[in-house]
């Protein structure tokens, strides 16, 4: 779902602009799991668990931005593997602190996620990290501590419930980039062809934090967030076969590591 949401994000963002899609996303967003919620009859949780949701979209939100800022002004192709490879670690640390170190082939399988994350998000062109880049690594870095702060804020606060956090999480995010959109003297309304794929982006993106949400509750916050965090293969699947964009071999390589990832923490 993830994977997916990032791809019509991507092809939105070509139209009005990255912040505008992500925001108009985050915003349709609202209406709908009120809807839901409202079906569902979910009970309201406590107000400090809203708080730490409408915190950690906040966090995530700010996470994004930052890294589109870092890929901006700096390397693509180092600012996103970084990013991602942070947000997946910052879980696994903390995941062993509170629920004790994994098994051995949950570790292994860790490893390759890792891997993955970075393979899945080069281009291609180069591996290397050159020391000149370093600096460019600051944005990147805090990008990832960004989404594994969502990550590991998600999990413990929707231990007893599913779609208010889900609310108070998308309030919080719609918030800071309301802010940021302001700031930036950008219109908030988009053209009536690009409300599909916004409406898309949005559901689908409702769907991976779902997804994320029920996985949490039924296991390891480990294990959920890492296989998790291999979405951008499915990014880069969606490309290759409705865009018709290259696969590298390094990319390949990476979603072969990501499956025997997910093969590994499932055992």
């Amino acid at each position: 779902s993830w994977g997916s949401g990032d791809f019509t994000g991507g092809l939105s963002s070509r139209r009005i602009g990255a912040y505008l899609t992500v925001f108009l996303s985050e915003l349709l967003g609202v209406p709908v799991l009120l809807a839901a919620v409202l079906f569902a009859r979910e009970p309201v949780p406590p107000l400090s668990v809203l708080a730490i949701c409408a915190s950690a979209g906040a966090i995530g939100s700010s996470a994004l931005l930052l890294l589109y800022r870092a890929m901006e002004h700096g390397q693509m192709s180092i600012a996103t593997p970084v990013s991602a490879v942070l947000a997946a670690a910052t879980p696994v640390l903390i995941g062993a602190l509170i629920d004790g170190p994994p098994d051995a082939l949950q570790a292994l399988g860790f490893v390759f996620a890792l891997a993955a994350i970075w393979l899945i998000t080069q281009d291609g062109s180069s591996l290397k990290l050159h020391l000149e880049h370093l600096a460019d690594l600051r944005l990147p870095f805090l990008s990832g501590l960004g989404f594994g702060a969502y990550f590991v804020l998600i999990h413990h606060a929707a231990q007893e419930s599913v779609i208010w956090p889900m609310i108070a999480s998308r309030i919080g995010g719609s918030a800071i980039l309301l802010v940021i959109v302001l700031l930036r003297g950008q219109g908030m309304w988009a053209p009536l062809r690009a409300w599909p794929l916004i409406a898309a982006n949005a559901a689908l993106d409702i769907g991976g934090n779902l997804c994320y949400i029920l996985a949490g509750q039924a296991g390891r916050l480990d294990v959920a967030a890492v296989i998790s965090s291999l979405y951008p293969a499915g990014t880069v699947f969606l490309a290759w076969l409705l865009l018709k964009e290259r696969i590298s071999r390094i990319q390949l390589l990476g979603i072969l590591a990501a499956l025997a990832s997910i093969i590994l923490q499932s055992t």
